[in-house]
């Protein structure tokens, strides 16, 4: 199909672990449809098993596509490309017509970092989400290899393709004829099947773009980052990604992602499990009469809260709070808490101290990893949903004592998508070239010096709290596992 290039449009799937998210963007990088459909809860059969019912990643893609095409009317015969992007470290098992054996693995799965294969007959592949999604879009056993984490696949890091070494691929116990091919981060994986033009309503025979995994394409959507920045996603994982060209083997306190740009890496911090997870938890517990409140003021439930944190004073009144509502798999006893509750404490002082929590915590993960890499911090971009918080982004910039930007406009890993999707198919000369056209300008929060100070000592605390709380739940863990 011929697009005219004065006219592309380009569409961007960002599916999360909460919901799928379809972006239209023009070639300059402005939304034109978007489309949002959320996902099923998890089904968690057992501890440690953790699982997308059905089909539902391909089930809620296919809604959210549908809604932006149906606003987008006459115009959806000029989408040049898709761009997507699913969420990364979850796997899929697939018979040989592509269909799933059982349902796709999410994430926070145990065995998502073991080498499991389940015990069917019909099992012919094994792959990601973004492999079994291309294939579902395209019919092609293709996947990028910037979603393969080396961690969970016999992926060599430092070459992009599939490691030779026997060693490596009977450790993860995955038969080479299971592995999808392999392709890089804006090469066209294959082409909209008549099928899946049926089940999305975008046009049969759109290129669908590779891309990588959903924090290296969300860097991407962010814009240009030199290498003193670091961007910090604020999403269902929480985690601190600095660009780099040099693949670093064993580090201790990062790891070595791959970028949305061929041979490029990102360095990742260690993050925070269930995020902003935890606040919309929090949220739901405080129940249909706090949702009603906020309807009759036209606002949402944050916008809510966040009027009443924001009143709040930095250290939100000596409340603390401990954020292992999702364990690691190293410490599977570890809860979380609220510690220092006093009369004083509301609903508002709980949320802004999650909020002072994620951010104390990742100015922790960042300084180690900007330690082990030699160099200095001097800028601090947020991205994810967590972002369109005002009063949580001027909380980064307090705690982290720098100044901290956000984009004024759309960011995130559905404009990184559309980005790949606009080099791929000509528009831009490169993912570069896509990425500074179509990026958005920045707003910037100025760090204040008295609230820096408050935090400094209130992260000297959250330094050591773990040696308090580990020891409780150490002794509860058997109770109650």
């Amino acid at each position: 199909m011929t697009v005219d290039p004065n006219h592309q449009l380009f569409v961007g799937i960002d599916c999360g672990s909460q919901s799928a998210k379809v972006t239209v963007f023009d070639a300059s990088g402005t939304v034109v449809a978007s489309g949002h459909h959320m996902l099923a809860p998890m089904h968690r059969p057992r501890p440690g098993v953790v699982l997308h019912p059905d089909d539902d990643l391909g089930t809620a893609i296919a809604s959210a596509c549908k809604i932006a095409v149906t606003q987008l009317g006459s115009r959806v015969a000029q989408i040049a490309g898709i761009g997507l992007c699913p969420i990364r470290c979850c796997k899929a098992f697939l018979r040989s017509d592509g269909s799933l054996v059982e349902p796709v693995m999410s994430w926070m799965d145990d065995r998502a970092y073991q080498p499991y294969l389940p015990e069917s007959p019909d099992l012919a592949y094994a792959t990601t989400a973004s492999g079994y999604l291309t294939h579902k879009l395209t019919g092609s056993f293709t996947d990028t290899a910037a979603n393969n984490i080396s961690m969970q696949w016999p992926l060599d890091a430092s070459t992009w393709k599939w490691s030779t070494d026997p060693v490596v691929q009977s450790n993860f116990c995955v038969p080479s004829a299971m592995l999808f091919d392999l392709c890089m981060p804006g090469d066209i994986a294959g082409y909209l099947t008549h099928e899946a033009a049926a089940a999305t309503g975008l046009p049969a025979g759109t290129p669908v773009v590779a891309t990588a995994n959903d924090k290296a394409v969300e860097l991407l959507g962010a814009g240009p980052l030199d290498s003193s920045t670091v961007l910090v996603s604020l999403g269902t994982y929480i985690a601190a990604m600095m660009p780099g060209r040099k693949f670093i083997a064993a580090p201790t306190s990062f790891w070595t992602n791959l970028a949305a740009m061929p041979g490029q890496y990102l360095y990742e911090s260690n993050g925070v499990r269930r995020g902003m997870w935890t606040l919309t938890w929090m949220l739901d517990l405080l129940g249909p009469e706090f949702a009603s409140a906020a309807h009759a003021e036209g606002i949402s439930r944050e916008s809510y809260i966040e009027r009443e944190a924001t009143r709040v004073p930095a250290g939100s009144d000596g409340l603390l709070t401990v954020l292992d509502w999702l364990a690691t798999p190293d410490a599977p006893f570890r809860k979380g808490s609220f510690l220092g509750f006093d009369a004083r404490h509301t609903r508002a002082h709980m949320y802004r101290s999650i909020l002072e929590a994620i951010a104390i915590t990742m100015k922790h993960h960042v300084d180690a990893m900007t330690y082990e890499l030699g160099g200095a911090l001097n800028g601090l971009v947020l991205s994810g949903g967590g972002a369109n918080s005002t009063l949580f982004s001027q909380i980064f910039a307090d705690v982290f004592g720098i100044t901290v930007w956000r984009s004024t406009g759309p960011s995130g890993a559905a404009l990184g998508a559309a980005m790949c999707a606009a080099a791929a198919t000509g528009t831009y000369p490169d993912i570069p070239a896509a990425c500074t056209a179509m990026g958005s300008p920045r707003e910037s929060f100025v760090a204040n010096t008295s609230r820096h100070a408050t935090y400094a000592d209130v992260s000297a605390v959250y330094a050591d709290v773990r040696l308090a709380t580990d020891a409780v739940y150490q002794r509860t863990f058997p109770l109650f596992h």
